[in-house]
Parts: structure tokens; sequence; C-alpha cells
């Protein structure tokens, strides 16, 4: 069969051999070639690697010896993860292979997952681990990762082990084989971000830019979305962002469990690309179910949004904090920003008559945001809350006059 592509298998070869060498002989039954990088660090490889572990290390700036002779495992596991992603970023980069595919438990899903943080979305990346079982997201981040759940440990072939890696090997050498080209690039691809109490907003702006011929992105603000978003932002996927729902700032203040970090509402301004902001849900702090609300927020106000999460209204003290941290953070943007402003609510809770309704809250952000913003920032001040139709119409209204401009310069 002709080869037609190169998978890059990342793997321990010093407890994983066997595996390693039955999922690359299944590739090549697939008309795959394989390339295997060892990034193992205390034993001796058990099969042949196309890039040694030494190459590896050395593409970090450490010393593998080192490593083995104190034992540091740790430290070893951090400088292989470093440089195995820098080794399989310059081979994407170069062309030389098409799929990333790596099988293990948490220190090959750690390796695999700073590697393929690095690499672009649609680039095939399929991790067969015991770790697909558990909590993800540590290991998948902001990427497009294929999971595998290997059912047993990685530890020998055997009549469970054997037709998940062939079933793993045969759909990335499908992918690798017959890789999906985007129709567009990041000229027309717009962020914009979503939460359930914000939808009416985010649909019908998505729906405007979809209109004027933009491709629209909706992230949902639940932390990970968040982090992702600012990711994505920072590698040039958008030519613009809409962050109508910036809550996530909300839960990094308070403690809730939607943060998406300190660095939330910053890329777009590092980037340099044209942006509206506004704010989104800053009505609420997130958590799960109501028993698992910490006992400190015990006298606060709670609406369930459902058995799995509860909200909690923010106070005047928090609004207004918020409010300064988002001034601060928006003052750093170094291309075309407009904030736009829903007086009349910033969620579907805190409209009148809704159960955060609460105007001397909302006033207290809004007022501290408009003192903390540069003079040539345009701010606009909308009577009516942010799921009205004119606040998203004016979102895409902004948004295609930046992006047109952007594309004509």
């Amino acid at each position: 069969m002709t080869t037609t592509a190169t998978v890059a298998l990342l793997g321990a070869l010093d407890t994983k051999g066997p595996e390693y060498a039955f999922v690359r002989d299944q590739l090549r039954a697939e008309g795959c070639d394989a390339l295997l990088i060892d990034v193992g660090v205390l034993g001796d490889p058990r099969i042949a690697a196309d890039i040694s572990r030494h190459q590896v290390a050395e593409a970090a700036g450490a010393n593998l010896d080192r490593f083995r002779e104190q034992h540091e495992r740790g430290q070893g596991m951090e400088a292989m993860a470093k440089g195995a992603a820098l080794v399989l970023e310059g081979l994407v980069k170069a062309g030389d292979v098409n799929a990333a595919l790596a099988l293990g438990g948490s220190n090959a899903a750690y390796i695999f997952a700073a590697a393929c943080e690095r690499l672009p979305l649609g680039f095939p990346k399929v991790l067969v681990s015991t770790m697909a079982a558990g909590d993800t997201r540590p290991y998948v981040r902001h990427t497009d990762m294929t999971l595998v759940n290997p059912v047993v440990d990685i530890n020998g072939l055997n009549r469970i082990s054997k037709p998940v890696f062939a079933n793993a090997a045969t759909a990335c050498a499908g992918m690798a084989k017959s890789p999906f080209v985007p129709e567009k690039g990041a000229e027309d691809a717009v962020a914009v971000s979503m939460f359930g109490v914000t939808t009416p907003c985010g649909a019908h702006l998505a729906q405007q830019l979809d209109y004027a011929g933009l491709e629209p992105l909706t992230f949902h603000c639940t932390g990970a979305g968040g982090r992702t978003m600012e990711e994505l932002i920072r590698t040039g996927t958008f030519a613009a962002v809409a962050d109508m729902t910036t809550t996530e700032l909300a839960d990094d203040l308070v403690g809730g469990v939607c943060s998406a970090g300190p660095e939330r509402l910053t890329a777009a301004g590092k980037a340099g690309i044209p942006q509206v902001v506004s704010l989104g849900a800053l009505d609420m702090v997130n958590f799960g179910p109501a028993l698992s609300v910490p006992a400190r927020f015990s006298n606060r106000l709670f609406h369930e949004h459902n058995p799995e999460v509860t909200l909690m209204r923010t106070t005047t003290e928090e609004s207004a904090e918020l409010g300064r941290r988002m001034a601060d953070k928006l003052n750093a943007a170094t291309a075309p920003l407009t904030v736009l402003i829903p007086a009349g609510g910033f969620s579907m809770l805190s409209a009148p008559g809704e159960p955060f309704h609460d105007p001397a809250a909302d006033a207290a952000l809004i007022q501290s945001l408009t003192a903390g913003l540069r003079d040539t920032i345009d701010v606009r001040t909308f009577e009516c809350g942010i799921n009205d139709p004119a606040v998203a119409e004016a979102a895409a209204d902004v948004l295609i006059n930046y992006t047109g401009e952007a594309i004509n310069d």
C-alpha cells in the first residue's frame, strides 16, 4: 500500500515498547508511516526510536543523563514535555507529520497535552489513556484532542487492549490521510462569548455576523470556554472578538467554579485585534449543586439554575471591584475597542422583575468601569438589558465595521 501520511507516536519506549510497536504496525497496515518519538526518562528503550529521548531533552535545553543518574523523574517529565512540544511543533510546521498519537497513563497524557497545545486546530491529535475516564480538563485544555479510553491499563497486549489500540491507529490514520481544509481564514472569524442567561444576545449576534459574511465561533463561559477563547485569540485564530459575556471575571474574583483565571479579557488587547466587550452575566457567581456552595456564602442571594448549577448574586462591593478590574484590563488594549453597557440588566436574571434585579449593584459596576476607562475607548450605554436585540445589533454593526477596515488595510 502506498504511504500517504506520517503519524508521530509520542511515548515512553522503556515502559510501553510492545504497545507502540503494535500501533506502529497497525498504522503501516493502514498505509501510514510512523515516526517514533521517545519521551521516556529512567529506563532503557525496548524498541528503537526515530527521535531519541536525548534529542527530545536537548530540545528543551536539558541533560537527560543527569535526570537518570539522580532519579529525578518529576523534573525529567517537565523537560520531556517541553522538548516534545518543541520537537513536534517543528515537525508539523515542516510538514513532516500529519497526525500525532500517544498511549499511556497520566505521564503520557501530561506530555502529550503539552505537545498538543502548540499544534493548530484541525491537526489530528489522538490520546489513548486511562485519564480519559477521569477529569480530562488538565489534558484536553483548549485543544481538539480525541480521547480514547483503553478500558484496561496500558500494560501489555491482550484481548481488550489490542482492538482498542487498533481502532485508535485506524482512526488516526484516517484523519492523517484525509485532512479537512477550512474554506475561510482568520480574516472572517469572530469569537463570541455566551452563557445560558445571555443566549438571546449571543444567538442574535451570531446570526447578524453570519448574515454579514463573517464566521462567528461561540464559546460557553464555563471557565474552560473562556480559557480556550483567550488561547485561540493569542494564536491568531480570529479577526475580532465579541466578548459579550464576561461572567468568568466574577468567578475569578469571588471564588466560583467558572473562573477562567486572571488572564481573562486580556488576549485581544495584547494581540492587537478589535473587540466589543459587554457585561454579560456579571450579576452572578457560579457554583455546583446547592450543597456544594461554601458555607461562607450562606447569607447570600441564590438562584437554582438547575440541580447541578447554583447561581449567586454579586454584591454592590463585588460589582464595583469588577468594574475596576475590567477597566484595568481594557485600558491595555492596543486596537479599536467598544464597550457596550446594558444598564437594564446584565442577564435574564437581573432584568426588572427577575430574582437578581439589583439596580444598585449594577450601577456600582457601571460607575467604576466608566470612571476607570481611558477617554479614547468608545463606550455606549443602553437602557435595555443585554438580551435586547438592540445590544446584539449594535455589537454586530461595530464588528462589521472593524473587520471591514482591517481587511481593507
